[in-house]
């Protein structure tokens, strides 16, 4: 199994449902998750369990291949897209991104029927072993660039 991968891409979105953008770069605190981006701010008495969420890049090309589709990853909604790794598949684990940024899992970042507008039985497709991406908080702030590693430390 493969410990080192990198960050293929980062996305965010202001508000929900809203339109996702695409950066080369962007700073990553435990305050409000991704910089700019609405579901990363801790609300008071929440746990930031959905600070940040990390999709494989292997995993979401699988899914598009079983239908036979092609939809740009961001559609995911995911906010890192991560390649050449395969994400830990339970909470407690630590993702290390770049110099400083940590991020501890806590979940599995299930498919919402809002997949289904993307594309017919992308829901689905995105259910087994995880394809549809981690969630995560943040740990240790970090600022971070698409190219970054990736590492599991724990």
């Amino acid at each position: 199994m493969n410990l080192i991968g990198h960050l293929a891409g980062i996305a965010r979105h202001d508000r929900p449902r809203g339109p996702m953008q695409v950066l080369d770069r962007v700073k990553v605190n435990r305050e409000e998750g991704l910089h700019g981006d609405f579901r990363g701010a801790i609300r008071p008495g929440k746990s930031g369990r959905r600070q940040v969420s990390l999709i494989e890049a292997e995993s979401w090309e699988a899914a598009l291949a079983e239908l036979g589709v092609v939809v740009p990853w961001q559609e995911r909604r995911a906010n890192l897209l991560v390649t050449g790794l395969r994400l830990p598949r339970e909470a407690g684990r630590i993702i290390a991104i770049g110099a400083d940024l940590r991020i501890e899992t806590t979940c599995e970042c299930d498919p919402c029927s809002r997949m289904e507008e993307i594309a017919p039985g992308l829901k689905a497709a995105l259910l087994p072993d995880w394809r549809g991406g981690v969630l995560g908080r943040v740990i240790q702030d970090g600022a971070i660039a698409v190219g970054d590693e990736v590492r599991i430390e724990q």
